[in-house]
């Protein structure tokens, strides 16, 4: 991938699939396809609820999020008020839960957040929280069968475990062929430029302590299975 599609700033490098309702890097969707084929034949029915997700995008999840326009979240998943909150601590805030515009793996199309349709109930509103995913959660099934089959088409989750950075998320896997060499292309001076040359809400915050931020929230990851 170039500079510009791996910061979203371009999307020459993804293919939009109807059957799954997303965007993913065209080298992906073959191994995806396999392993949601593969999981449903367990009875588990793998839907995308996020997956390519472009630089404007993840701007305006951040911007709103800095303005307190969409929910803040502790560590812990206890709801903040931003007025609360200093700018300075709204940048962790944010990152806990959120990448910076031009750092998200979303970018890539090799990463997506994943869901259970047939373990949900009618009406059911998912919420991308790591109870969903526990012992006795609705995608109890989905993270077993994860857990046993990911690595075996390629996939892994680099936010697994809690690692200081980014919070857990067992809802989103990452297509390590790919990934990992997106994530060694995404250098700190592609990040600071990218980032210099957008309408990002507090930004002299973010650039301050971007070495800080590329090394916590974006190298910090539990790697694929050897």
């Amino acid at each position: 991938m170039n500079e510009r599609e791996i910061t979203g700033r371009a999307r020459t490098h993804i293919v939009d699939v109807e059957d799954l309702a997303c965007g993913m890097h065209y080298e992906a969707v073959a191994s995806f396809l396999a392993m949601r084929d593969a999981a449903a034949s367990a009875g588990v029915q793998i839907k995308v609820p996020s997956g390519f997700r472009d630089f404007a995008t993840q701007l305006n999840i951040w911007n709103r999020k800095w303005r307190g326009e969409r929910p803040l979240l502790s560590r812990d998943g206890q709801p903040l008020n931003r007025s609360d909150l200093s700018d300075a601590e709204m940048v962790d805030v944010i990152l806990t839960w959120s990448a910076i515009p031009g750092g998200s793996r979303h970018h890539w199309g090799t990463d997506v957040d994943v869901i259970d349709a047939a373990t949900m109930p009618s009406g059911y509103q998912v919420r991308l929280v790591t109870e969903e995913y526990a012992a006795d959660g609705v995608f109890a099934k989905l993270n077993a069968w994860l857990d046993t089959n990911l690595h075996r088409f390629g996939f892994f989750r680099p936010f697994h475990t809690d690692r200081g950075g980014v919070s857990p998320e067992p809802w989103h896997i990452s297509y390590a062929p790919v990934s990992m060499p997106a994530l060694e292309s995404l250098s700190l001076a592609v990040l600071r430029r990218t980032l210099s040359e957008s309408n990002l809400e507090g930004k002299a915050f973010v650039l301050d302590r971007l070495p800080e931020i590329y090394t916590r929230y974006l190298l910090n990851i539990d790697t694929p299975r050897a």
